[in-house]
């Protein structure tokens, strides 16, 4: 198995994948690349808080998400900015409350908030991150 923390080796989304193990992971992989028309840009990231290989998808010069490889799982960081405050608040009280808790919890700094979002299953949060991603896209 490869090391997603090891900066000598470029690791393939379908390795990458091998190493999460996880079915939910392709799939939204594949759901980004279909909705949006976009190829994911596979990244080393040397942030003290997240370094390794991570999994960016971008749209018009604008990143969609950042995807961060785990055992068994991954997470999704997505940023809502200034742009997408309001429309992202509006949905909100719709949402899982997982995902209301992470938006309430995480700081915001500069306009903006950093939701780290784990996903190992389908639901409930899965359809949620997906809003988010399109309020991103549009806004």
């Amino acid at each position: 198995m490869i090391d997603l923390k090891s900066k000598s080796y470029c690791p393939t989304l379908a390795e990458i994948e091998q190493v999460v193990q996880n079915p939910v992971f392709t799939q939204f992989c594949s759901e980004i690349k279909e909705t949006y028309a976009c190829k994911e840009k596979i990244e080393f990231s040397c942030c003290s808080m997240e370094p390794g290989w991570n999994v960016k998808f971008k749209k018009a010069g604008k990143t969609l998400c950042t995807l961060y490889p785990r055992e068994l799982y991954f997470t999704v960081m997505i940023v809502v900015g200034k742009k997408e405050k309001e429309a992202v608040e509006a949905i909100l009280p719709e949402c899982a409350a997982v995902l209301q808790e992470i938006y309430q919890q995480t700081k915001e700094g500069n306009g903006q908030r950093w939701l780290m979002i784990d996903v190992q299953e389908q639901e409930p949060l899965y359809q949620d991150i997906l809003r988010l991603i399109q309020i991103r896209r549009t806004c």
